[in-house]
């Protein structure tokens, strides 16, 4: 009984680590603008504010809106409105086929947003272009 209950584990993890390759290579045949693309629907842009509104709570420690936690929420990565702007203008000239436009565009990004949570992904898409 104990052989055929190791035999099914065997088994059962074979199948799963095939098919969890098998996502893994579906994943893989996406194009780097298709992934960019994908990665940046998920970013909220944020436009900048001239002025600053302090609302009171009541009881608590203070928090902004934004920062609760919902246990299971999705929640939207947000970027500024211009830096997304940038960002989506050098992909599509990217995915145009436009590379010196395109790695131009990457680095002026680069140089203008260092600290971009999109950093790592402009400097991937200038490693592509070159």
């Amino acid at each position: 009984m104990k052989k055929i209950i190791v035999l099914f584990f065997v088994v059962a993890s074979a199948f799963s680590s095939a098919t969890l390759y098998a996502a893994d290579s579906n994943s893989g045949s996406m194009s780097l603008w298709e992934r960019l693309r994908k990665k940046i629907e998920t970013f909220t842009p944020q436009k900048k504010i001239g002025a600053t509104n302090a609302v009171g709570g009541v009881r608590g420690a203070p928090s902004d809106a934004n920062d609760i936690y919902w246990k299971g929420e999705a929640t939207h990565e947000t970027i500024e409105a211009e830096e997304l702007n940038a960002f989506k203008k050098a992909m599509d000239l990217g995915a145009a086929g436009e590379t010196k436009q395109a790695h131009d565009a990457f680095a002026e990004f680069i140089k203008a947003y260092p600290n971009s949570s999109l950093r790592k992904d402009a400097d991937q898409a200038l490693a592509t272009l070159q």
